[in-house]
């Protein structure tokens, strides 16, 4: 949506200037306080949860009027359920350890000091995404309970569902002396703004984007700040020779069709071909319940019906939706090759009763996350164990996989001395 406020003119560094100066507030904050700030956000969701519907219909309704994928829509949509989600989302980040001024390591040096580390927020953090209100509650919650400030620059498809769950943060932080400009939500959804907003790194120390390919390289290109990549999900499910045919069919289908739009759901099928005859009529039958469309190679097509012939592409597809590529492989090295060419090193599956060669496969293949016998759908921070997750990193610095609150700091080296000096 761009309405005639949207078009208006307005200071995006003013805004960055602004967080910068409050954030300290967020940062000297006890683990009580932070606490009571979040679950008053999460009553505050419940409270509000006829609003926050009626918004949010009104991006359903603007975005079937635009054309709007069902993938896409099905990102931006909130339910009664997916608000409790939220508000619940929240109140599991309250029970997890605070991170921020945990000390630890601490050494002693010849001379006598002592060295350790301690952990500190990392200052002010810029997300860049596309529907999905969840993260304008989710990822503020986070980086609160980590003491960073936050930009929200949400995407126009979610423009009214975002405003509205601002606006009950902004109460919270009001109703408790807070500056408002602790989580700050840019107001003006042109495009445009990303360019600005990314050239202001006195400002802004980290920033996260989330979303399509397309928007991640353009940030990653043109930031002048440092960028959290994840530039899309291609998933694997490998099912080896000795595999147990009712886990790997029970697997595939969780993994590809209970969400299809989330980035840990299974883009491509890869099969040994031992086991092929027995195991994809089963994976055919399963699927054409939920009527995948499938992708697939020579030597899978014939177990599906009006299945497509694959081409390299679609073992480079996220696709989002009740669709997957199939391939077949001679051998486990065929498999890690084809898994090692189109990984986009998010999650990666093996299914076999294999022990050494489960150990094999977590060995060799590097993705931000690796199963044995279990569904990808698990790459989830909830999942994992550090409750709401404020994105996935795969680029292998600083963080990998998904990120929870420890990935929100950094470290800082503590000494304490009685006097000593460096000769």
């Amino acid at each position: 949506m761009n309405n005639m406020k949207d078009r208006q003119p307005f200071d995006i560094a003013r805004l960055a200037r602004q967080a910068s100066q409050a954030t300290p507030q967020v940062a000297q904050l006890s683990t009580e306080q932070k606490n009571t700030l979040l679950q008053a956000m999460a009553d505050n969701i419940r409270q509000q949860q006829k609003m926050l519907l009626n918004e949010n219909n009104k991006d359903i309704e603007a975005g079937r009027a635009k054309g709007l994928t069902d993938a896409m829509l099905d990102r931006l949509l909130l339910t009664e359920a997916r608000i409790e989600g939220i508000a619940s989302a929240i109140e599991d980040i309250i029970h997890l350890d605070d991170p921020v001024g945990r000390l630890g390591d601490f050494s002693e040096r010849p001379n006598g000091i002592k060295v350790g580390k301690m952990r500190i927020p990392l200052g002010v953090i810029a997300m860049i995404y596309e529907a999905r209100p969840n993260v304008t509650a989710e990822a503020a919650a986070l980086c609160l309970k980590s003491g960073n400030g936050v930009i929200l620059r949400g995407g126009s498809e979610a423009v009214y569902s975002n405003r509205a769950i601002a606006t009950l943060w902004h109460q919270v932080l009001a109703d408790t002396g807070l500056e408002t400009a602790i989580i700050t939500i840019v107001p003006n959804t042109d495009r445009s703004v990303i360019s600005e907003l990314l050239k202001l790194n006195e400002d802004i120390d980290l920033v996260i984007p989330r979303g399509g390919e397309a928007l991640i390289r353009y940030v990653t290109d043109n930031s002048r700040i440092p960028v959290i990549q994840h530039y899309k999900g291609v998933c694997h499910l490998y099912i080896d020779e000795a595999a147990d045919i009712e886990k790997a069919v029970a697997i595939l289908v969780n993994g590809k069709t209970q969400r299809p739009s989330a980035c840990n759901a299974i883009e491509t099928l890869v099969v040994h071909r031992e086991l092929a005859g027995s195991f994809l009529p089963k994976a055919a039958e399963a699927l054409a319940e939920f009527d995948v469309t499938i992708h697939a190679c020579p030597k899978s097509r014939e177990f599906f019906a009006d299945a497509q012939l694959a081409t390299d592409d679609d073992y480079h597809a996220e696709y989002l939706a009740q669709e997957i590529a199939v391939k077949v492989v001679d051998n486990y090295e065929a498999a890690i090759e084809h898994i090692q060419t189109y990984t986009s090193d998010h999650t990666e599956v093996i299914v076999t009763e294999d022990e050494l060669r489960g150990h094999d496969f977590i060995r060799r293949i590097n993705s931000s996350v690796v199963m044995v016998n279990a569904s990808s759908r698990f790459s989830d921070g909830g999942e994992l164990g550090l409750g709401s997750e404020i994105g996935i990193s795969t680029s292998k610095l600083h963080a990998f996989g998904p990120m929870g609150l420890e990935a929100l700091t950094t470290e800082k080296f503590v000494v304490l001395g009685d006097g000593q000096v460096r000769k």
